[in-house]
């Protein structure tokens, strides 16, 4: 569904639950998964939601509330401004206080809406214009912030996993720095990229944040890890959080062993996690491959 189907559908899925006599509703991978207003129904109707609390759904679906969290928490964010003042010269300022080249990014955004790259003073009225007309339609919301650009970053995210007796165990990392316009298109596990010093840094930064967010059942972190070239400690920083399970979790299964779903069922149930941390460990390598349907107004397939 798009966000506007789920705002008006959430009765109609609450009732059908009723009737079909179902304990709990597993939302899914897409726009429902992420909705703090199906959480809250689902609450209200004495049915469990396969999922985080709509609480968390709520302030990690806000980027800048987020960003704030993640910050109070010790866990890098990436350098950038979250302004109080929403209009366009308010934007403006937090860019200037930021410095080109920057992005320009919905703070209830995702996938890449709402989201434009500036390199150009020139070119910036328009763009904090078409983000957040982009940002209102795609997720009813166009509260903006400011991120510094980060030159070809490896993008990185830890598959986390909490229950409601306090524990938390992260399933190692994806990689998933092949994208095209900010979508995913590869993702493989272990990540080529990752040494076991820096898995050590990432990971435990993921378990931090799902702590600080009060966070329970599965869920993503996601990272940009600057790539220095320096021999140091390669930097990262948090990005947002998906409060999910994600499309790409089979290859998290096939590589560390679980079953996550079923862990997601039995944690929404009550049980504590079927797994420790030492427990779980990673053994050989996954990729999963996403299609693409990309097409020019001409009709020709653009590989780009």
């Amino acid at each position: 569904f798009g966000i506007k189907e789920v705002r008006t559908r959430l009765n109609a899925i609450i009732d059908a639950a009723r009737r079909s006599g179902a304990d709990a509703i597993h939302p899914g991978y897409g726009f429902l998964s992420e909705s703090a207003g199906l959480a809250a129904a689902c609450d209200e109707a004495n049915i469990v939601f396969v999922g985080p609390p709509a609480a968390v759904i709520a302030r990690m679906g806000s980027k800048i509330e987020a960003r704030r969290i993640m910050a109070s928490a010790g866990v890098p964010v990436v350098p950038g401004d979250t302004p109080v003042d929403q209009t366009d010269e308010g934007i403006a300022h937090a860019v200037t206080r930021v410095g080109y080249p920057i992005l320009v990014k919905a703070s209830a955004g995702g996938g890449g809406k709402g989201m434009r790259r500036v390199d150009d003073p020139a070119d910036l009225t328009e763009a904090i214009g078409a983000a957040r007309r982009e940002a209102r339609s795609a997720f009813g919301d166009g509260t903006l912030y400011v991120e510094r650009l980060l030159d070809r970053p490896r993008h990185v995210e830890v598959q986390i996993m909490a229950d409601n007796h306090g524990s938390i165990v992260h399933l190692f990392e994806r990689e998933c720095s092949i994208q095209r316009r900010h979508q995913k298109v590869v993702e493989e596990t272990p990540s080529p990229f990752v040494t076991p010093e820096l898995r050590a840094r990432i990971t435990d930064a993921a378990v931090r944040a799902a702590r600080a967010a009060g966070y329970r059942n599965a869920g993503t972190i996601e990272f940009l890890v600057e790539t220095t070239g320096t021999g140091g400690p390669a930097p990262f920083y948090f990005l947002e959080m998906n409060t999910r399970l994600q499309v790409e979790h089979p290859i998290t299964e096939a590589v560390v062993g679980v079953d996550l779903v079923q862990a997601q069922l039995r944690v929404a149930a009550g049980e504590p996690l079927p797994w420790t941390q030492s427990s779980l460990a990673q053994r050989g390598h996954a990729i999963e491959a996403r299609i693409y349907a990309a097409w020019e107004k001409s009709g020709f397939f653009n590989p780009d």
